[in-house]
Protein backbone atom coordinates (compact mmCIF):
# COMPACT_ATOMS: atom_id res chain seq x y z
CA UNK A 1 0.00 0.00 0.00
CA UNK A 2 1.06 3.57 -0.66
CA UNK A 3 2.00 5.91 2.15
CA UNK A 4 -0.67 8.59 2.53
CA UNK A 5 -0.90 12.02 4.13
CA UNK A 6 -4.64 11.46 4.45
CA UNK A 7 -5.11 10.65 8.16
CA UNK A 8 -7.90 8.09 7.76
CA UNK A 9 -6.20 6.26 4.89
CA UNK A 10 -2.85 6.29 6.68
CA UNK A 11 -4.52 4.35 9.48
CA UNK A 12 -6.60 1.88 7.47
CA UNK A 13 -3.59 1.01 5.30
CA UNK A 14 -1.99 -0.61 8.37
CA UNK A 15 -4.89 -2.96 9.14
CA UNK A 16 -4.12 -5.38 6.31
CA UNK A 17 -6.18 -8.58 6.33
CA UNK A 18 -8.38 -7.57 9.23
CA UNK A 19 -12.06 -7.66 8.21
CA UNK A 20 -13.49 -4.16 7.73
CA UNK A 21 -16.93 -4.70 6.23
CA UNK A 22 -19.66 -7.23 5.75
CA UNK A 23 -21.70 -6.20 2.73
CA UNK A 24 -24.18 -8.19 0.62
CA UNK A 25 -23.21 -11.36 2.50
CA UNK A 26 -19.53 -10.92 1.62
CA UNK A 27 -16.64 -9.83 3.82
CA UNK A 28 -14.05 -7.26 2.80
CA UNK A 29 -10.67 -6.76 4.42
CA UNK A 30 -9.03 -3.40 4.82
CA UNK A 31 -6.41 -4.49 2.28
CA UNK A 32 -9.07 -5.40 -0.30
CA UNK A 33 -10.85 -2.07 0.05
CA UNK A 34 -7.57 -0.16 -0.18
CA UNK A 35 -6.51 -2.08 -3.30
CA UNK A 36 -9.85 -1.33 -4.95
CA UNK A 37 -9.50 2.32 -3.95
CA UNK A 38 -6.11 2.54 -5.63
CA UNK A 39 -7.57 1.11 -8.83
CA UNK A 40 -10.38 3.65 -8.78
CA UNK A 41 -7.89 6.46 -8.10
CA UNK A 42 -5.76 5.45 -11.09
CA UNK A 43 -8.82 5.39 -13.32
CA UNK A 44 -10.02 8.79 -12.15
CA UNK A 45 -6.64 10.36 -12.77
CA UNK A 46 -6.57 8.78 -16.24
CA UNK A 47 -10.06 10.21 -16.83
CA UNK A 48 -8.81 13.72 -16.13
CA UNK A 49 -9.69 14.33 -12.48
CA UNK A 50 -7.68 17.27 -11.17
CA UNK A 51 -6.79 17.82 -7.49
CA UNK A 52 -9.65 19.64 -5.82
CA UNK A 53 -12.20 18.52 -8.39
CA UNK A 54 -15.58 17.27 -7.19
CA UNK A 55 -16.69 13.69 -7.86
CA UNK A 56 -20.31 12.73 -7.30
CA UNK A 57 -20.74 9.14 -6.16
CA UNK A 58 -23.84 7.05 -5.61
CA UNK A 59 -24.25 6.61 -1.84
CA UNK A 60 -25.16 2.94 -1.99
CA UNK A 61 -24.66 1.34 1.41
CA UNK A 62 -22.24 -1.38 0.37
CA UNK A 63 -18.51 -1.93 -0.02
CA UNK A 64 -18.34 0.08 -3.25
CA UNK A 65 -19.13 3.20 -1.25
CA UNK A 66 -15.96 2.84 0.81
CA UNK A 67 -13.58 1.91 -2.01
CA UNK A 68 -15.01 4.71 -4.18
CA UNK A 69 -14.68 7.34 -1.47
CA UNK A 70 -11.11 6.31 -0.71
CA UNK A 71 -10.32 6.21 -4.44
CA UNK A 72 -11.57 9.76 -4.90
CA UNK A 73 -9.40 10.88 -2.00
CA UNK A 74 -6.29 9.12 -3.26
CA UNK A 75 -6.80 10.86 -6.62
CA UNK A 76 -6.97 14.24 -4.88
CA UNK A 77 -10.69 14.76 -5.43
CA UNK A 78 -13.57 15.92 -3.24
CA UNK A 79 -16.09 13.15 -2.57
CA UNK A 80 -19.72 14.26 -2.95
CA UNK A 81 -22.09 11.46 -1.86
CA UNK A 82 -25.46 11.44 -3.65
CA UNK A 83 -28.51 10.02 -1.92
CA UNK A 84 -30.02 7.04 -3.69
CA UNK A 85 -33.47 8.53 -2.99
CA UNK A 86 -32.83 11.86 -4.74
CA UNK A 87 -34.95 12.53 -7.84
CA UNK A 88 -33.25 13.63 -11.05
CA UNK A 89 -33.84 17.40 -10.52
CA UNK A 90 -32.02 17.32 -7.16
CA UNK A 91 -29.11 15.36 -8.59
CA UNK A 92 -28.99 17.77 -11.52
CA UNK A 93 -28.66 20.63 -9.04
CA UNK A 94 -25.77 18.87 -7.26
CA UNK A 95 -24.03 18.17 -10.58
CA UNK A 96 -24.25 21.79 -11.72
CA UNK A 97 -23.58 23.46 -8.37
CA UNK A 98 -20.51 21.31 -7.62
CA UNK A 99 -19.25 21.61 -11.23
CA UNK A 100 -18.37 17.93 -10.99
CA UNK A 101 -16.74 16.37 -14.05
CA UNK A 102 -17.33 12.81 -12.80
CA UNK A 103 -20.28 10.87 -11.41
CA UNK A 104 -19.64 7.30 -10.25
CA UNK A 105 -22.70 5.07 -10.04
CA UNK A 106 -23.83 1.49 -10.75
CA UNK A 107 -23.65 0.37 -14.35
CA UNK A 108 -27.40 -0.30 -14.39
CA UNK A 109 -28.11 3.40 -13.74
CA UNK A 110 -25.85 4.98 -16.37
CA UNK A 111 -28.56 5.38 -19.00
CA UNK A 112 -30.96 6.81 -16.43
CA UNK A 113 -28.68 9.77 -15.78
CA UNK A 114 -27.63 10.65 -19.33
CA UNK A 115 -29.90 13.69 -19.00
CA UNK A 116 -27.39 15.21 -16.56
CA UNK A 117 -25.22 16.08 -19.54
CA UNK A 118 -27.85 18.58 -20.70
CA UNK A 119 -27.22 20.63 -17.55
CA UNK A 120 -23.51 19.83 -17.17
CA UNK A 121 -22.02 18.87 -20.57
CA UNK A 122 -18.59 18.22 -19.03
CA UNK A 123 -19.73 15.51 -16.64
CA UNK A 124 -18.57 11.94 -17.25
CA UNK A 125 -20.75 9.07 -16.06
CA UNK A 126 -18.54 6.26 -14.78
CA UNK A 127 -19.70 2.92 -13.41
CA UNK A 128 -18.32 1.15 -10.36
CA UNK A 129 -18.02 -1.98 -12.45
CA UNK A 130 -15.90 -0.38 -15.18
CA UNK A 131 -13.58 1.33 -12.70
CA UNK A 132 -12.93 -1.90 -10.82
CA UNK A 133 -13.09 -4.27 -13.79
CA UNK A 134 -10.29 -2.83 -15.92
CA UNK A 135 -6.93 -2.98 -14.12
CA UNK A 136 -4.36 -0.64 -15.63
CA UNK A 137 -1.03 -2.08 -16.73
CA UNK A 138 0.68 1.31 -16.54
CA UNK A 139 -1.23 3.39 -14.02
CA UNK A 140 -0.57 7.13 -13.80
CA UNK A 141 1.11 8.71 -10.83
CA UNK A 142 -1.21 9.77 -8.05
CA UNK A 143 -0.99 13.33 -6.74
CA UNK A 144 0.46 14.24 -3.36
CA UNK A 145 -2.60 14.95 -1.21
CA UNK A 146 -2.26 17.23 1.81
CA UNK A 147 -4.18 16.66 5.01
CA UNK A 148 -5.39 20.24 4.53
CA UNK A 149 -6.87 19.49 1.11
CA UNK A 150 -10.67 19.53 0.71
CA UNK A 151 -11.97 15.97 0.96
CA UNK A 152 -15.71 15.83 1.49
CA UNK A 153 -18.71 17.88 0.46
CA UNK A 154 -22.07 17.06 2.00
CA UNK A 155 -25.05 19.12 0.92
CA UNK A 156 -27.32 20.61 3.56
CA UNK A 157 -30.99 19.71 3.51
CA UNK A 158 -31.92 23.08 2.03
CA UNK A 159 -34.59 23.88 4.63
CA UNK A 160 -34.06 27.64 4.22
CA UNK A 161 -33.17 27.76 0.52
CA UNK A 162 -31.19 25.81 -2.03
CA UNK A 163 -28.88 23.16 -0.52
CA UNK A 164 -25.34 24.35 0.17
CA UNK A 165 -22.24 22.19 -0.17
CA UNK A 166 -20.43 21.94 3.18
CA UNK A 167 -16.71 21.43 2.52
CA UNK A 168 -14.40 19.69 5.01
CA UNK A 169 -10.72 18.82 4.71
CA UNK A 170 -9.06 15.50 5.51
CA UNK A 171 -7.75 16.99 8.75
CA UNK A 172 -11.22 18.19 9.79
CA UNK A 173 -12.67 14.74 9.13
CA UNK A 174 -9.87 13.25 11.24
CA UNK A 175 -10.65 15.64 14.12
CA UNK A 176 -14.36 14.82 13.95
CA UNK A 177 -13.54 11.12 14.12
CA UNK A 178 -10.96 11.48 16.89
CA UNK A 179 -13.45 13.45 18.99
CA UNK A 180 -15.95 10.59 18.85
CA UNK A 181 -13.36 7.83 19.23
CA UNK A 182 -12.28 9.50 22.48
CA UNK A 183 -15.76 10.36 23.78
CA UNK A 184 -17.38 7.01 22.98
CA UNK A 185 -14.32 4.77 23.47
CA UNK A 186 -14.33 3.13 20.04
CA UNK A 187 -12.24 -0.07 20.04
CA UNK A 188 -10.75 -2.38 17.44
CA UNK A 189 -12.96 -5.25 18.60
CA UNK A 190 -16.17 -3.23 18.12
CA UNK A 191 -18.75 -4.37 15.59
CA UNK A 192 -21.59 -2.10 14.50
CA UNK A 193 -24.65 -2.44 12.29
CA UNK A 194 -25.10 0.38 9.77
CA UNK A 195 -28.67 0.88 8.49
CA UNK A 196 -28.30 4.68 8.02
CA UNK A 197 -27.96 6.58 4.73
CA UNK A 198 -24.42 7.58 3.84
CA UNK A 199 -24.98 11.08 2.47
CA UNK A 200 -25.21 12.47 6.03
CA UNK A 201 -22.49 12.64 8.69
CA UNK A 202 -24.45 10.45 11.14
CA UNK A 203 -23.94 7.30 9.08
CA UNK A 204 -20.75 8.42 7.36
CA UNK A 205 -18.64 9.98 10.15
CA UNK A 206 -20.21 8.84 13.42
CA UNK A 207 -20.51 5.22 12.34
CA UNK A 208 -18.57 4.21 9.22
CA UNK A 209 -15.45 6.37 9.46
CA UNK A 210 -15.17 6.11 13.24
CA UNK A 211 -15.32 2.32 13.07
CA UNK A 212 -12.77 2.11 10.26
CA UNK A 213 -10.44 4.54 12.07
CA UNK A 214 -9.92 2.05 14.91
CA UNK A 215 -9.94 -1.07 12.75
CA UNK A 216 -13.40 -2.22 13.83
CA UNK A 217 -16.03 -4.05 11.76
CA UNK A 218 -19.10 -2.60 10.06
CA UNK A 219 -22.07 -4.63 8.82
CA UNK A 220 -23.74 -2.59 6.09
CA UNK A 221 -27.44 -2.75 5.26
CA UNK A 222 -28.73 -1.37 1.94
CA UNK A 223 -31.54 0.42 3.76
CA UNK A 224 -33.41 0.41 7.04
CA UNK A 225 -36.08 -2.24 7.31
CA UNK A 226 -37.39 -2.80 10.82
CA UNK A 227 -37.70 -6.60 10.72
CA UNK A 228 -34.21 -7.04 9.21
CA UNK A 229 -32.57 -4.73 11.74
CA UNK A 230 -34.46 -6.40 14.60
CA UNK A 231 -33.24 -9.84 13.51
CA UNK A 232 -29.70 -8.59 12.99
CA UNK A 233 -29.47 -6.98 16.43
CA UNK A 234 -30.89 -10.14 17.99
CA UNK A 235 -27.83 -12.10 16.82
CA UNK A 236 -25.69 -10.76 19.65
CA UNK A 237 -22.70 -9.98 17.41
CA UNK A 238 -22.79 -6.20 17.86
CA UNK A 239 -21.12 -4.09 20.54
CA UNK A 240 -22.78 -0.77 19.76
CA UNK A 241 -25.60 0.70 17.69
CA UNK A 242 -26.40 4.21 16.47
CA UNK A 243 -29.66 5.33 14.93
CA UNK A 244 -32.21 8.12 14.62
CA UNK A 245 -35.25 8.28 16.94
CA UNK A 246 -37.57 7.03 14.21
CA UNK A 247 -35.60 3.77 14.00
CA UNK A 248 -35.81 3.20 17.76
CA UNK A 249 -39.55 3.91 17.62
CA UNK A 250 -40.04 1.36 14.84
CA UNK A 251 -37.91 -1.24 16.59
CA UNK A 252 -40.06 -0.85 19.68
CA UNK A 253 -43.16 -1.45 17.55
CA UNK A 254 -41.53 -4.51 15.96
CA UNK A 255 -40.60 -5.83 19.39
CA UNK A 256 -44.18 -5.45 20.62
CA UNK A 257 -45.42 -7.61 17.73
CA UNK A 258 -42.75 -10.34 18.11
CA UNK A 259 -43.25 -13.63 19.91
CA UNK A 260 -41.82 -14.22 23.38
CA UNK A 261 -38.75 -16.10 22.15
CA UNK A 262 -37.83 -13.31 19.71
CA UNK A 263 -38.43 -10.65 22.35
CA UNK A 264 -36.17 -12.45 24.82
CA UNK A 265 -33.36 -12.88 22.27
CA UNK A 266 -33.55 -9.22 21.23
CA UNK A 267 -33.55 -7.90 24.79
CA UNK A 268 -30.61 -10.11 25.80
CA UNK A 269 -28.58 -9.09 22.74
CA UNK A 270 -29.19 -5.40 23.44
CA UNK A 271 -28.16 -5.74 27.07
CA UNK A 272 -24.83 -7.27 25.98
CA UNK A 273 -23.96 -4.22 23.89
CA UNK A 274 -21.77 -1.52 25.40
CA UNK A 275 -23.34 1.59 23.84
CA UNK A 276 -26.48 2.72 22.02
CA UNK A 277 -26.68 6.26 20.59
CA UNK A 278 -29.54 8.38 19.27
CA UNK A 279 -29.23 11.54 17.21
CA UNK A 280 -30.11 13.65 14.14
CA UNK A 281 -33.54 14.51 15.57
CA UNK A 282 -35.11 15.07 18.98
CA UNK A 283 -35.59 11.84 20.94
CA UNK A 284 -39.01 11.71 22.63
CA UNK A 285 -38.63 10.98 26.33
CA UNK A 286 -41.27 8.24 26.01
CA UNK A 287 -39.10 6.44 23.44
CA UNK A 288 -36.01 6.80 25.66
CA UNK A 289 -37.87 5.36 28.64
CA UNK A 290 -39.43 2.49 26.66
CA UNK A 291 -36.05 1.60 25.15
CA UNK A 292 -34.37 1.66 28.56
CA UNK A 293 -37.01 -0.71 29.93
CA UNK A 294 -36.53 -3.06 27.00
CA UNK A 295 -32.75 -2.98 26.55
CA UNK A 296 -31.28 -1.74 29.81
CA UNK A 297 -29.65 1.11 27.88
CA UNK A 298 -30.22 4.79 28.52
CA UNK A 299 -29.78 6.00 24.95
CA UNK A 300 -26.86 8.40 24.64
CA UNK A 301 -28.14 11.56 22.97
CA UNK A 302 -25.80 13.92 21.20
CA UNK A 303 -25.98 17.05 19.06
CA UNK A 304 -24.21 18.02 15.88
CA UNK A 305 -24.70 19.15 12.31
CA UNK A 306 -22.96 18.93 8.95
CA UNK A 307 -21.02 22.14 9.46
CA UNK A 308 -19.68 21.36 12.95
CA UNK A 309 -19.54 17.59 13.29
CA UNK A 310 -20.60 16.55 16.78
CA UNK A 311 -20.46 19.28 19.44
CA UNK A 312 -22.42 18.01 22.45
CA UNK A 313 -22.87 14.54 23.92
CA UNK A 314 -24.21 12.93 27.04
CA UNK A 315 -21.32 11.12 28.74
CA UNK A 316 -20.30 7.54 28.06
CA UNK A 317 -19.62 7.22 31.78
CA UNK A 318 -21.77 9.39 33.99
CA UNK A 319 -25.28 10.80 34.10
CA UNK A 320 -27.27 10.83 30.87
CA UNK A 321 -30.13 13.26 31.27
CA UNK A 322 -33.35 12.56 29.40
CA UNK A 323 -34.32 15.39 27.08
CA UNK A 324 -30.80 16.81 26.91
CA UNK A 325 -27.93 16.44 24.45
CA UNK A 326 -25.28 16.61 27.15
CA UNK A 327 -22.06 18.54 27.48
CA UNK A 328 -19.43 19.91 25.06
CA UNK A 329 -17.17 17.25 23.54
CA UNK A 330 -13.36 17.43 23.85
CA UNK A 331 -11.84 20.55 22.22
CA UNK A 332 -15.31 21.93 21.46
CA UNK A 333 -16.39 25.32 22.86
CA UNK A 334 -20.11 26.06 23.02
CA UNK A 335 -21.94 29.20 24.08
CA UNK A 336 -25.51 30.53 24.05
CA UNK A 337 -26.23 34.08 22.92
CA UNK A 338 -29.35 36.25 23.03
CA UNK A 339 -30.88 38.04 20.03
CA UNK A 340 -28.33 40.86 20.38
CA UNK A 341 -25.45 38.37 20.27
CA UNK A 342 -24.58 38.79 23.95
CA UNK A 343 -23.37 35.56 25.62
CA UNK A 344 -25.81 34.13 28.17
CA UNK A 345 -24.13 33.13 31.41
CA UNK A 346 -27.19 32.26 33.51
CA UNK A 347 -28.63 28.78 33.32
CA UNK A 348 -32.23 28.20 32.22
CA UNK A 349 -32.26 31.05 29.69
CA UNK A 350 -32.74 30.19 26.01
CA UNK A 351 -30.30 31.32 23.36
CA UNK A 352 -28.76 30.39 20.03
CA UNK A 353 -26.02 27.75 20.09
CA UNK A 354 -22.69 28.99 18.76
CA UNK A 355 -19.63 26.78 18.37
CA UNK A 356 -15.85 27.02 18.05
CA UNK A 357 -14.04 23.78 17.30
CA UNK A 358 -11.26 22.19 15.21
CA UNK A 359 -14.09 20.14 13.67
CA UNK A 360 -15.71 23.12 11.93
CA UNK A 361 -16.11 23.03 8.15
CA UNK A 362 -13.98 25.14 5.81
CA UNK A 363 -16.67 26.86 3.73
CA UNK A 364 -19.87 26.54 1.81
CA UNK A 365 -18.89 25.56 -1.72
CA UNK A 366 -18.34 28.72 -3.80
CA UNK A 367 -20.56 30.77 -1.48
CA UNK A 368 -18.19 33.13 0.35
CA UNK A 369 -20.98 35.49 1.43
CA UNK A 370 -22.99 32.65 3.00
CA UNK A 371 -19.84 31.33 4.68
CA UNK A 372 -18.98 34.72 6.16
CA UNK A 373 -22.56 35.29 7.31
CA UNK A 374 -22.59 32.00 9.21
CA UNK A 375 -19.82 33.17 11.56
CA UNK A 376 -19.80 35.95 14.14
CA UNK A 377 -17.14 38.67 13.91
CA UNK A 378 -15.24 36.92 16.72
CA UNK A 379 -15.22 33.56 14.91
CA UNK A 380 -18.12 31.55 16.36
CA UNK A 381 -20.29 29.47 14.03
CA UNK A 382 -23.97 30.34 14.33
CA UNK A 383 -25.95 27.09 14.31
CA UNK A 384 -29.44 28.59 14.17
CA UNK A 385 -30.50 26.18 16.93
CA UNK A 386 -31.99 27.43 20.18
CA UNK A 387 -31.16 25.70 23.47
CA UNK A 388 -31.01 26.26 27.19
CA UNK A 389 -28.37 25.10 29.68
CA UNK A 390 -29.13 23.67 33.13
CA UNK A 391 -27.20 24.17 36.35
CA UNK A 392 -24.90 21.21 35.61
CA UNK A 393 -24.07 22.51 32.13
CA UNK A 394 -26.24 20.07 30.16
CA UNK A 395 -27.88 21.51 27.04
CA UNK A 396 -31.52 21.00 26.04
CA UNK A 397 -32.45 21.75 22.43
CA UNK A 398 -35.56 23.89 22.04
CA UNK A 399 -35.57 23.79 18.25
CA UNK A 400 -34.52 25.58 15.09
CA UNK A 401 -34.70 29.36 15.35
CA UNK A 402 -36.38 29.43 11.93
CA UNK A 403 -38.99 26.69 12.41
CA UNK A 404 -39.27 25.43 16.00
CA UNK A 405 -39.44 28.67 17.94
CA UNK A 406 -42.99 30.00 17.69
CA UNK A 407 -43.61 33.66 18.47
CA UNK A 408 -47.18 33.99 19.68
CA UNK A 409 -48.74 36.78 21.74
CA UNK A 410 -45.34 38.12 22.76
CA UNK A 411 -44.08 34.72 23.93
CA UNK A 412 -41.27 32.63 22.44
CA UNK A 413 -42.48 29.05 22.55
CA UNK A 414 -40.57 25.83 21.87
CA UNK A 415 -42.46 23.57 19.46
CA UNK A 416 -40.37 20.63 20.69
CA UNK A 417 -41.52 21.21 24.28
CA UNK A 418 -45.19 21.10 23.24
CA UNK A 419 -44.61 17.99 21.13
CA UNK A 420 -43.06 16.20 24.09
CA UNK A 421 -46.16 16.88 26.19
CA UNK A 422 -48.68 16.01 23.48
CA UNK A 423 -47.04 12.61 22.89
CA UNK A 424 -48.27 11.69 26.36
CA UNK A 425 -51.89 11.85 25.14
CA UNK A 426 -53.40 8.35 25.00
CA UNK A 427 -54.65 8.81 21.41
CA UNK A 428 -51.48 10.39 19.94
CA UNK A 429 -48.72 8.17 18.56
CA UNK A 430 -46.63 11.07 17.23
CA UNK A 431 -47.04 14.74 16.45
CA UNK A 432 -45.42 17.86 15.04
CA UNK A 433 -46.08 21.42 16.17
CA UNK A 434 -45.66 24.44 13.89
CA UNK A 435 -46.45 28.14 13.96
CA UNK A 436 -48.82 29.56 11.35
CA UNK A 437 -49.03 33.30 10.55
CA UNK A 438 -51.65 35.24 12.48
CA UNK A 439 -52.33 38.97 12.29
CA UNK A 440 -53.30 39.37 15.94
CA UNK A 441 -50.99 36.86 17.66
CA UNK A 442 -48.00 36.81 15.31
CA UNK A 443 -48.26 33.04 14.99
CA UNK A 444 -50.87 30.43 15.92
CA UNK A 445 -49.86 27.08 17.38
CA UNK A 446 -50.90 24.20 15.14
CA UNK A 447 -50.38 20.48 15.69
CA UNK A 448 -50.44 17.63 13.18
CA UNK A 449 -50.78 14.24 14.85
CA UNK A 450 -50.65 10.55 14.01
CA UNK A 451 -53.33 8.57 15.88
CA UNK A 452 -52.42 5.39 17.74
CA UNK A 453 -54.99 3.49 15.67
CA UNK A 454 -57.27 4.29 12.76
CA UNK A 455 -60.23 4.11 15.13
CA UNK A 456 -58.86 6.88 17.35
CA UNK A 457 -60.35 10.30 16.72
CA UNK A 458 -59.41 13.43 18.59
CA UNK A 459 -61.16 16.79 18.45
CA UNK A 460 -59.39 20.09 18.98
CA UNK A 461 -61.68 20.86 21.91
CA UNK A 462 -60.84 17.55 23.61
CA UNK A 463 -57.12 18.09 23.07
CA UNK A 464 -57.25 21.61 24.46
CA UNK A 465 -59.16 20.44 27.55
CA UNK A 466 -56.57 17.71 28.15
CA UNK A 467 -53.64 20.10 27.59
CA UNK A 468 -54.89 22.73 30.04
CA UNK A 469 -53.53 20.74 32.97
CA UNK A 470 -50.11 20.23 31.35
CA UNK A 471 -49.30 23.40 29.38
CA UNK A 472 -49.46 27.12 29.99
CA UNK A 473 -52.48 28.70 28.26
CA UNK A 474 -50.33 30.41 25.60
CA UNK A 475 -48.77 27.03 24.64
CA UNK A 476 -52.06 25.21 23.93
CA UNK A 477 -52.65 24.47 20.20
CA UNK A 478 -55.45 26.29 18.39
CA UNK A 479 -55.36 24.21 15.19
CA UNK A 480 -55.35 20.41 14.78
CA UNK A 481 -54.83 18.11 11.80
CA UNK A 482 -54.78 14.31 11.66
CA UNK A 483 -52.44 12.46 9.25
CA UNK A 484 -51.35 8.88 8.61
CA UNK A 485 -47.67 9.75 9.07
CA UNK A 486 -45.54 12.84 9.49
CA UNK A 487 -43.42 13.96 6.53
CA UNK A 488 -39.76 13.20 7.22
CA UNK A 489 -36.41 13.32 5.44
CA UNK A 490 -33.98 10.43 5.08
CA UNK A 491 -32.60 10.97 8.59
CA UNK A 492 -36.02 10.92 10.23
CA UNK A 493 -36.28 14.67 10.80
CA UNK A 494 -39.81 16.00 10.49
CA UNK A 495 -40.16 18.40 7.55
CA UNK A 496 -41.88 21.34 9.22
CA UNK A 497 -42.53 23.13 5.90
CA UNK A 498 -44.50 20.12 4.71
CA UNK A 499 -46.36 19.99 8.03
CA UNK A 500 -47.48 23.59 7.59
CA UNK A 501 -48.93 22.66 4.21
CA UNK A 502 -51.30 20.24 5.98
CA UNK A 503 -53.15 23.30 7.27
Amino acid sequence: MLDSNIPLLARVSTYGQRVALYSNEQQYTYATLYTEALQIAYQLCAQGLKPGGCVLHWALADATYVSTQWGIWLAGGIAVPVSTSYPLPEITYLATDSQAHHFILPDALLAQFEALKDANPDIQLLSFESLLGNPMLHPPSLPEVSAQAPALMIYTSGTTGKPKGVVSTHQIIAKQIQTLVTAWAWQADDCILLPLPLHHIHGLINVLCSALWVGAQVVMMPKFEAQSVYRALSSGRYTLFMAVPTIYHRLLATHAEADIAAQTAFAQACRQMRLMVSGSAALPVQVLEAWEKLSGHTLLERYGMTEIGMALSNPLQGVRKAGTVGLPLPEVRVRLVDEQGTPIEAWGEPGEIQVQSPCLFVAYWQKPEATAASFTPDGWFQTGDIAERDAEGYYRILGRKSTDIIKSGGYKISALEIEEVLRQHPLIADCAVVGLPDVAMGERIAVAYVPRSVADTLSLEALRDWAKTKLAPYKIPVLLSCCEELPRNAMGKVLKKAVKELF
